[in-house]
C-alpha cells in the first residue's frame, strides 16, 4: 500500500483575514498550482495569497524549496483566491493565472525566472479557473468560475443573534454570477465570448472547473460545481457555443435530488471504461458524489454503491484529485477536508478541523477509506510528481497555516508510466484511460503529464494518444518506469 509521508511543512502562511463578522471570502481561499516555471524539469509550487501575498516556490531537488516570489513577480495584490497553469503564447513555457475578488491577474512567463503582469478584465468573485482548446484552434483558451456578488459593507448577521454568535452565511444570501470564457486569439491575447458562447446565460455559484469530452465527439466539454445550486454541464457543440445540460445529464443534482454544497471536481474516467467520470466533494451531511459515466452521454450516481456515501458523510471537502497514487492500475481519490466554519464546535458536534482523507479503489471497484494527516481547515490540494520518481505527491494549503507537502511512497515492484501530452489529450495504456488536464480540485492546478500505474507489468503493449485536434498517435512496446514525451504528428 502507498504512503503520503509528510515531509515538507513550506514557511509561507496562508493568512486569509479572518475578521468577527465573518466576511465570506474570509473562508474559501486558497489555491495551489504546481507549475515548471523555469524549465528545468522540476514542479514548483505557487499559492495564491488570499489577504497576503501570494508565493512562489523554486523546486531545488531533494525536497528542498527556494522562495522566489520577490525576484519572479508574482506577490500580487488584491484578494487573491486561485491559479491555473498553461501555456498561453505557444512559446513552451506555463504561463500563470491567479482569480480573485474583483480581480483577475494573469503573468507571463518570460523565460528568465520572472514573469510580465499584464491586465486582465474583471469578472467578479472569482474563484477557479482553467485553460483548454474549446474552438480545436491550436491555442488554449480560458475558463473562469465565478462565484457571488459580495459587498464587504453589506455582509449579513448568520448565526444566533441573542448569543452574539456569528457564523458565515449560507450562499442563499448572496445573488449568484455566470462564468466567463475568454478566446485565444494567438500570442495569448483574449477576448471575452462569454455571451456568444451561451456561457454567460447561466447564474450559478460556482466553485470549480474541470474539462473533459464526456460524450466522445471530439470536443472538450465543461464541468462547473456550484455552491447550493445545480451542478453544470456545458456541452461543447463544435460551433463555438455551449448547451448546459447538467440536470439532463444527471449531474445537476444527487439522486436524492437535492443540489448539493458542490465544492471541488476531478472529471475523468475512474473505471476504466473509456468514459470521462465525474468525482465533487461538498459538506458534511451530504457526502461526496462519485457520477460513472454512461452512455449517450448520461451519468449514474454511484457514491453509495462505492461505498464512498459513507465513508464521506461526516466530511467538508475542498479540493480533491483522482490519481493512481499506488499504481495498481486502479485510480484512487484524494480529498482535502476541512469545515466552512471555524467555530463550528459551539453550536454542533463536528469539528472545524478535519483530516484529510484517501479513497483506496479496490479489485471490485469500490474504495476503502483512510484518513491522512493532520487535523487542519484545509481548501487547495494540487497533485503532481514532484521529484520525478514516478508517484503522484500531494501539496495542501491549510487556512491560517502553512501548505503542507506530501511524498509519495508507492509499494516495491509497482511500475509506472508517464506521458507528458498537450492539454486536452486523451491518452490510453491498454485498457486504461485517462487525460492531460491541469484543471483538478478546487482553486489549484495539477501536473498536466498522465500517469499511469503498470503493477507488476514493465511495458505498455499499445499506448495511444488522441489530440484536440482529432489526430492520434499509437505508440507499441512502450517501457514503462519513465516519462516519454508525444507531440502531435
Amino acid at each position: 500500500m502507498s504512503k503520503l509521508i509528510l515531509v515538507l511543512t513550506l514557511p509561507w502562511v496562508l493568512r486569509h483575514g479572518p475578521t468577527p463578522e465573518k466576511h465570506q471570502i474570509e473562508t474559501m481561499p486558497g489555491g495551489v498550482a504546481m507549475i515548471d516555471y523555469d524549465g528545468d524539469g522540476r514542479l514548483d509550487l505557487f499559492f495564491a495569497g488570499a489577504s497576503g501575498a501570494s508565493a512562489l516556490y523554486r523546486n531545488a531537488g531533494n525536497w528542498k524549496f527556494e522562495d522566489v516570489t520577490a525576484k519572479a513577480g508574482v506577490a500580487g495584490s488584491g484578494y487573491q483566491m486561485g491559479a491555473a497553469v498553461g501555456d498561453i503564447d505557444g512559446d513552451g513555457r506555463d504561463d500563470l493565472f491567479v482569480t480573485g475578488v474583483d480581480r483577475n491577474l494573469m503573468y507571463r512567463n518570460r523565460g528568465d525566472g520572472t514573469f510580465e503582469a499584464r491586465a486582465f478584465p474583471a469578472t467578479g468573485w472569482s474563484i477557479s479557473a482553467g485553460f483548454f482548446d474549446y474552438d480545436r484552434d491550436g491555442d488554449l483558451d480560458l475558463f473562469i468560475v465565478n462565484y457571488v456578488k459580495y459587498d464587504a459593507a453589506k455582509e449579513p448577521f448568520c448565526g444566533d443573534t441573542k448569543a452574539g454568535l456569528r457564523t458565515y452565511c449560507h450562499p442563499r444570501y448572496y445573488e449568484g454570477l455566470p462564468n466567463s470564457l475568454f478566446r485565444n486569439e494567438g500570442a495569448g491575447r483574449f477576448t471575452d465570448v462569454s455571451k456568444e458562447s451561451g456561457i454567460a446565460g447561466h447564474t450559478g455559484k460556482g466553485m470549480a472547473v474541470a474539462f473533459a469530452d464526456y460524450d466522445g465527439d471530439g470536443w472538450l466539454d465543461v464541468l462547473v460545481t456550484n455552491d447550493t445550486e445545480p451542478n453544470f454541464l456545458f456541452r461543447n457543440e463544435g460551433n463555438g457555443r455551449f448547451r448546459e445540460v447538467g440536470m439532463a445529464a444527471g449531474i445537476g443534482m444527487n439522486d436524492d435530488g437535492k443540489a448539493l454544497s458542490s465544492m471541488g471536481a476531478d472529471f475523468r474516467d475512474v473505471d476504466n471504461d473509456g468514459r470521462p467520470d465525474i468525482f465533487i466533494t461538498a459538506l458534511a451531511n451530504e457526502t461526496f458524489p462519485l457520477y460513472r459515466g454512461l452512455e449517450r452521454g448520461l451519468f449514474l450516481d454511484v457514491t453509495y454503491p462505492t461505498r464512498i456515501g459513507a465513508a464521506t458523510l461526516a466530511l467538508s471537502g475542498w479540493s480533491t484529485g483522482i490519481y493512481d497514487f499506488d499504481r495498481d492500475g486502479r485510480k484512487d481519490i484524494f480529498a482535502a477536508n476541512g469545515d466552512v466554519n471555524d467555530n463550528t464546535e459551539r453550536y454542533s458536534s463536528r469539528k472545524s478541523r478535519q483530516q484529510n482523507l484517501m479513497l483506496w479503489q479496490q479489485a471490485d471497484g469500490t474504495f476503502r477509506a483512510e484518513s491522512m494527516g493532520g487535523a487542519a481547515q484545509h481548501r487547495g490540494a494540487a497533485f503532481g510528481d514532484l521529484d520525478n520518481d514516478g508517484a503522484v505527491d500531494v501539496v495542501v494549503t491549510r487556512l491560517g497555516e502553512s501548505p503542507q507537502v506530501y511524498r509519495n511512497v508507492p509499494p516495491a515492484g509497482q511500475h509506472w508510466l508517464g506521458v507528458n501530452a498537450p492539454l486536452g489529450a486523451r491518452v490510453r495504456a491498454d485498457g486504461q484511460w485517462n487525460q492531460a488536464t491541469s484543471a483538478v480540485g478546487y482553486a489549484s492546478a495539477s501536473d498536466a503529464r498522465v500517469h499511469f500505474g503498470l503493477g507488476e507489468r514493465s511495458t505498455v503493449s499499445e499506448l495511444e494518444v488522441v489530440f484536440v485536434s482529432g489526430k492520434r498517435q499509437v505508440l507499441r512496446e512502450v517501457k514503462g518506469d519513465r516519462y516519454i514525451t508525444v507531440r502531435e504528428p
